[in-house]
């Protein structure tokens, strides 16, 4: 690495030469590859970025001046460029680097995202309180396309034109988000990049009026308005002039130096926002030539080679989201009425399959979780049964809509939470371990979540069945290895299954922890206690009957749920033994995640740190039993002195 190695700054990018800038973007780029193909993350979106990092770092006097980044996965070239590289070997990885911004990290993170289209309104943000406090610096803020089109996207353009605040936008065109980008704002910046024809021809035109000797400085001042007239009829680019944004583009967003021209162009306007439109490919450099975009946008360990993944030994069972799109064609070829929707996130989800197979069934809305939602009721009004896949750390961002438009008119939308509980290396904005809080305490929804693939299957159905909103949580990963060969069934709504009787205590798990409860029972023999584990399927409407005589007949109640305990399925627990005076003769123990900040990980350290394996689950059965047979023996010898 002739120029990387030395770069522990952007102080030091700044030190070279414009023309040595692409050498050090192609440095950055291999190094991503090198890096990413040993540990994995999220490899096609940052290498998509490179040249834009670079460019940012090189014109902008960062930190001083903010540096903004939409979601941050792309923004892997960034890390490197401000003093992280020796570290990116970490990224995603339990203590290690965020796949994403944070500003605990570095001083260059000057927002910390995960989620997509919040860098204009974080932006527009800075430059007000800039103008506020009379400071002087840029504030840059960086976009894709896809992410362009979220309403909080449009809702800070729409400000930002109105305020005139000195803001940079740098639109970062790929064409996609994961997936390919959908709807008519997609459509629109492709008709920009056709419309550059035009554009060249109007220069092309003043040129030829200039030079006509005596007059042509009079014809072209003429010609002004006439071809202003014309481009604002045919231009696209005419829009954002509207939107009160000045408009540089399309530059080639993989050339640095005209990158750097086209941001030192935009430092000079001050009167109000710019957008650079800068045309990038995602995967750029990726070495496997066949286009996978769902595949390179981020990957495990890889080939450097040939950008193909390492294969395993070892056949896995399919992954709850594999099992969630085979049962939704299933069903989907039995009954017309049910559609099925994503938000930007086919592949992600399993509705690529259903995109496939029943391409007017259904619906990849883009990154437009809040418009997913009420699409979603929109169409059950009609009669239809709506499917909505979405991660549940998204569906967080449709909250209203879940309520006012859901579960306020009971209507009949299904929706199914991908990636609930911890999810890993992506951290803390993308663990979905607050769905059940805040689902639960809205009236006329059903909350539900499977302890296997194929109980998945049953539940489908049952929640598309049932005439009102229903709510499945199902963790990331592969499912438990269960035969999913027979049809879906209908299960009984707010019906647990006991599976496994003991006289001790009761272990009463949710969802992902009902095998690992089972195990822990099983190592609890050992221990010389019987203990019963309840699947509870339900949290909401809660199985009371169960509950209510595991509470008479056992000493001891612990439930255990993948989310906070605040508001979760213990306090649910909690509360209906409460109101049935039953909390002073039960001891009830909660299991679940603690009221701090999931860091990322591998899922099985973290699980583990919070006690949410066999082990941990046996070990705080055990103890509580024993604090429990102490206190009544403290009791008994306080009876005795009386």
């Amino acid at each position: 690495m002739r120029f990387l190695s030395e770069i522990n700054s952007p102080a030091d990018l700044r030190q070279l030469k414009v023309e040595d800038l692409q050498e050090v973007a192609d440095e950055v780029r291999q190094f991503i590859i090198d890096t990413c193909s040993r540990v994995g993350g999220h490899t096609g979106a940052s290498l998509g970025a490179v040249e834009l990092a670079v460019a940012m770092h090189y014109v902008f006097d960062t930190p001083n001046d903010r540096l903004v980044w939409d979601v941050g996965h792309q923004g892997y070239a960034h890390k490197i460029l401000t003093g992280r590289r020796d570290e990116l070997h970490t990224i995603k990885q339990y203590g290690g680097l965020s796949g994403f911004l944070r500003r605990e990290e570095s001083e260059y993170d000057t927002f910390g995202a995960g989620h997509a289209s919040t860098s204009l309104s974080a932006a527009l943000g800075m430059a007000v309180a800039r103008d506020t406090k009379n400071e002087n610096f840029h504030v840059c803020a960086l976009i894709g396309d896809s992410s362009l089109a979220g309403g909080m996207a449009m809702e800070a353009i729409n400000q930002a034109g109105h305020l005139k605040s000195r803001l940079i936008v740098i639109l970062n065109d790929n064409g996609m988000s994961i997936a390919p980008a959908v709807g008519s704002l997609s459509g629109y910046l492709n008709r920009i990049k056709e419309a550059q024809s035009y554009q060249h021809l109007k220069e092309e035109i003043g040129d030829a009026l200039g030079s006509v000797p005596g007059i042509g400085r009079h014809l072209r001042n003429a010609a002004k308005s006439v071809k202003d007239a014309i481009a604002a009829a045919v231009l696209p680019g005419a829009l954002v002039n509207e939107l009160g944004f000045k408009y540089i583009g399309y530059v080639d967003g993989h050339n640095v130096a005209n990158l750097v021209r086209a941001l030192e162009e935009a430092k000079k306007i001050d009167d109000g926002p710019v957008i650079v439109h800068a045309l990038t490919t995602k995967g750029k450099g990726f070495p496997n030539p066949e286009k996978n975009y769902y595949a390179y946008h981020a990957t495990g360990p890889f080939d450097p080679k040939t950008g193909l993944p390492y294969k395993s030994s070892k056949a896995a069972p399919p992954a709850y989201t594999t099992v969630f799109g085979e049962t939704m064609c299933e069903l989907m070829a039995d009954d017309e009425k049910i559609v099925g929707l994503t938000a930007a996130m086919p592949d992600g989800t399993g509705i690529d399959k259903v995109l496939e197979r029943f391409p007017d069934r259904a619906f990849d809305v883009g990154i437009a979780e809040q418009h997913a939602i009420t699409f979603c009721a929109g169409m059950a009004c009609e009669g239809l049964k709506p499917v909505a896949a979405i991660y549940s750390t998204f569906l967080q961002r449709a909250f209203d809509q879940l309520i006012h438009d859901v579960c306020l008119q009971n209507l009949n939308v299904t929706f199914a939470m991908d990636r609930a509980g911890i999810v890993g290396a992506d951290g803390p904005t993308h663990h979905g371990l607050l769905d059940i809080a805040y689902l639960r305490g809205y009236p006329n929804v059903v909350l539900m979540a499977p302890k296997d693939e194929g109980e998945l299957r049953d539940m489908l159905l049952t929640a598309i069945e049932h005439d009102g909103p229903a709510a499945i949580r199902y963790p990331r990963g592969n499912g438990i290895g269960v035969d999913i060969s027979s049809k879906p069934k209908l299960i009984e709504v707010g019906k647990s299954e006991i599976l496994r009787e003991g006289t001790d205590a009761a272990i009463i798990a949710y969802g992902s922890m009902v095998y690992p409860s089972i195990e822990a029972a099983e190592a609890l023999k050992s221990d010389g206690i019987e203990a019963t584990v309840v699947n509870a399927r339900f949290v909401k409407p809660l199985d009371e009957a169960t509950i209510l005589d595991l509470a008479r007949s056992h000493s001891l109640l612990v439930t255990v749920e993948e989310a906070y305990l605040a508001g979760g399925f213990g306090s649910a627990v909690l509360e209906l033994l409460e109101s049935n005076g039953l909390q002073d003769k039960v001891k009830l123990v909660r299991m679940g995640v603690s009221d701090e900040i999931v860091t990322h990980g591998d899922p099985k350290i973290l699980l583990g740190h919070y006690g949410l394996d066999a082990d941990g689950i046996r070990d705080r059965v055990k103890t509580s039993l024993e604090s429990l047979t102490d206190m009544t023996a403290n009791k008994n010898r306080l009876r005795a002195v009386k």
